[in-house]
């Protein structure tokens, strides 16, 4: 797991932003996407929005009005662009800078808690933002999501327990089948790449290599992981974080954990 200790690619008005509407959180209303996936040291890239999940259409209402509020009170400007149930968006403006603000509906199924964070109130743990942004990749085949799971891959835990996980997220899938869906996207372009914010260069040739790797870990840890336990993520109660396991892992030590709504910490064995 990730240390979230130190400075991250925030952009000053983000981190106000966030200061200011930090109250406003809640374990059912809480920062996800990119801004929250990069809350992390390694972190690469910058996103250009502020994600707030909801665990219901209501909840998007409320938080909506209540950020807004406090937003209009701390002196920033809030232009609102789309109002429908279950998803807001705003550009938020002070001086000549601005980012723009999400407040969506998505399901309350996850693995864990949201986690507390100083500087962004509740954060999606890092683990369901990694299962999340495997699902958009599955979807859609943009820059910006491979640079993320690349980074997720390295950092948070290795692509092929998240093929494994995700299909406990969206049971449409099998781990097979995402993987398949999965082989099709990394075509990315160094124009591409140049639309990114980025804190340091991406090297498109070695990020191409981590993936076909990562693609055939997961196929073979497909092949030998048991049926029942699709849709679980694996926890090490020796290591205390969720991990890949190894066929000579000890018995006992790495432990099936399966999600539900609200999240769930993992529980101690014996």
């Amino acid at each position: 797991m990730v240390d979230r200790g130190c400075v991250v690619p925030l952009t000053q008005l983000q981190r106000e932003v966030l200061a200011t509407v930090a109250r406003n959180r809640s374990p059912d209303s809480y920062l996800a996407g990119g801004a929250a996936i990069h809350f992390a040291p390694q972190s690469l890239r910058y996103s250009s929005d502020l994600d707030f999940f909801h665990d219901s259409v209501a909840r998007v209402a409320d938080a909506y009005a209540a950020d807004c509020a406090d937003l209009i009170a701390a002196g920033f400007t809030v232009e609102t662009e789309i109002s429908q149930p279950g998803f807001l968006r705003a550009i938020v403006h002070r001086g000549t800078e601005s980012t723009r603000i999400d407040w969506a509906h998505d399901s309350a199924w996850r693995f864990m808690p949201p986690i507390r964070d100083e500087l962004g109130g509740f954060l999606l743990h890092d683990v369901d933002l990694a299962v999340n942004k495997t699902l958009a990749l599955v979807g859609r085949d943009e820059a910006r999501d491979f640079v993320d799971i690349i980074h997720l891959h390295e950092n948070v835990l290795s692509l092929a327990a998240l093929v494994w996980a995700t299909a406990g997220k969206d049971p449409g899938f099998s781990p097979q089948s995402l993987l398949e869906l999965l082989k099709r996207r990394g075509h990315v372009r160094p124009e591409d790449i140049a639309r990114l914010q980025l804190a340091r260069p991406f090297d498109i040739v070695a990020a191409k290599r981590i993936w076909l790797d990562a693609l055939a870990a997961g196929a073979a840890f497909i092949e030998r992981c048991p049926v029942p336990e699709v849709g679980c993520l694996y926890y090490s109660t020796h290591r205390q974080t969720f991990v890949l396991p190894a066929p000579d892992d000890q018995v006992g030590d790495v432990v099936p954990h399966f999600g539900r709504p609200g999240g769930v910490l993992p529980q101690p064995v014996g």
